[in-house]
């Protein structure tokens, strides 16, 4: 990275350094946002104190980005479309970094200052689309292929399906503790049971779950969190200085090879599905050496693109034996091959065995491209890990106080916190970016229903109300920066 620092021009050093910033700025935000929801419960049930809480929340939230993986990180960078991807020359990634990252920032700051449990996740993930959608505007590009759709219908799923099932699992783990234990402590309000037995701290048992269950959730927060961040930096990278990012130059000969043999064998997958797929892949068709002059994914193109790819891999045994031309057209075949690759197997006709094999192939076909350097990862712990650190007070008053008309019992936090983790846990393995705000906040008022305790209209309403415009309106703020930056800057 030092090496890196000392070869760039001073106006391309000082952009990407204060596109790093940005980011490293949104995910210390992200902390002290969303993980007052992680710390909220434990808090307002008195099972930990305060400062306490928060200092341990951070350390898990540091490991959770730490041992988290990237699987989230480039679910969301994938949200653009391959052509912006493959097509990101220095003027139009920065004007792109800085427009989702202005308006990112100024909503999660806005909501925050109103102790509003609103969604980074849905906040991001709006400002993504947003930049695409102005990108296609601008560029005459159809609205259709703005943004990839497929894998946002399929966030947006998990987006809108975690936080009711976070209300309706929360609810029903309460229902079956009142069941088990009806006339347990566990039932009481901090208030009552100090006023019951002289105790603040919940029962040890309770306490314990409480405890575990909020270093549980700070943990899947920060890997899944966590990886937006690694994800968005990874953009930053690739788009100031693609020479150096597009492809991972730590990768071994093993891996090079790896990935040569994948495309060989995606070949061969295609030829033996030829029966099928020859007419969407325009399969024997052409002679492997006519590429396009300005390329781009076709999938009538696949056969050359793979054919491109193993000429320039052929014998590579490092990619600092490639010139930065050739590593960026490297990137732009795997990530056209994997884009083909995708939209093959959603088709309905490919056998369900096919489709294992498939998937299996683009793994491999994408193991040094979807990468983040340690010292990536490791900044956006460090950031997430100390904003969790500050702030939290607001939205923790909002989610023990204001949601429901009674006090949050000590079950209650159980309940919301356990469904939390686990939910969020769930969305990790299958890569898919989820909100621990509205899945723990939902928790807590699907208890409050089971508990008959009633909701406060005033803040749900608010929260509602931050869950549907949060993602429009972070699109029309990243749309409208991109589009002011783009007229301004680049065109």
């Amino acid at each position: 990275m030092i090496q890196l620092f000392g070869t760039l021009d001073p106006w391309l050093l000082a952009s990407l350094v204060l596109a790093l910033a940005f980011v490293l700025a949104f995910e210390f935000i992200n902390g002290f946002h969303d993980t007052a929801n992680a710390v909220a419960t434990v808090i307002y049930t008195r099972a930990m104190p305060p400062y306490l809480a928060v200092i341990a929340s951070g350390i898990f939230n540091f490991l959770g980005v730490l041992l988290g993986g990237v699987g989230v990180a480039y679910a969301v960078v994938h949200l653009l479309p391959v052509e912006l991807l493959i097509d990101v020359e220095t003027g139009r990634g920065l004007a792109m970094v800085f427009s989702l990252l202005t308006a990112a920032i100024a909503w999660n700051l806005g909501t925050w200052y109103f102790g509003i449990p609103a969604s980074s996740s849905h906040t991001l993930i709006g400002s993504i689309l947003g930049v695409g959608l102005a990108n296609a505007v601008i560029t005459d590009i159809a609205l259709a292929e703005g943004v990839n759709w497929q894998k946002a219908i399929d966030i947006g799923i998990s987006l809108i399906a975690s936080p009711i099932a976070g209300f309706v699992v929360a609810g029903l783990i309460l229902i079956a503790l009142k069941w088990k234990k009806p006339h347990s402590s566990m039932h009481r309000t901090p208030e009552f049971r100090m006023g019951e037995v002289g105790k603040k701290h919940p029962p040890f048992w309770s306490r314990l779950i409480l405890v575990l269950s909020a270093m549980g959730v700070s943990f899947v927060h920060g890997s899944n969190d966590g990886q937006k961040g690694i994800g968005l930096i990874m953009l930053v990278l690739i788009g100031i200085v693609p020479a150096h990012f597009v492809v991972n130059l730590g990768s071994t000969s093993y891996d090079i090879s790896r990935t040569y043999d994948a495309a060989g064998h995606l070949g061969e997958f295609y030829q033996r599905n030829a029966a099928s797929l020859s007419g969407y892949l325009a399969l024997g068709k052409s002679n492997g050496t006519d590429l396009p002059a300005k390329f781009r994914c076709d999938p009538q193109q696949t056969e050359i693109t793979i054919a491109a790819l193993r000429r320039d891999l052929e014998g590579v045994q490092s990619y600092d034996d490639l010139t930065h031309a050739e590593r960026v057209a490297v990137r732009r075949y795997l990530l056209c091959l994997d884009d083909t690759a995708r939209k093959v197997s959603k088709l309905a006709y490919l056998p369900g065995a096919e489709k294992k094999d498939l998937a299996r192939l683009r793994k491999d076909l994408t193991s040094t491209t979807e990468y983040a350097p340690f010292w990536v990862v490791l900044a956006v712990a460090v950031a997430l890990g100390c904003g969790t650190m500050i702030g939290w007070k607001r939205v923790v008053l909002t989610v023990g106080e204001k949601i429901g008309k009674q006090g949050m019992t000590y079950a209650q936090g159980m309940s919301a916190q356990i469904t939390a983790a686990m939910a969020i846990g769930l969305a990790n393995v299958y890569s898919l970016p989820v909100s621990t705000t509205h899945v723990l906040s939902s928790g807590v008022a699907g208890t409050m229903a089971a508990n008959r305790s009633g909701l406060q209209s005033r803040t749900v309403g608010n929260i509602l109300l931050a869950w549907v415009l949060t993602l429009p309106a972070s699109m029309l703020l990243s749309a409208g920066l991109y589009w002011l930056a783009y007229r301004s800057f680049i065109s």
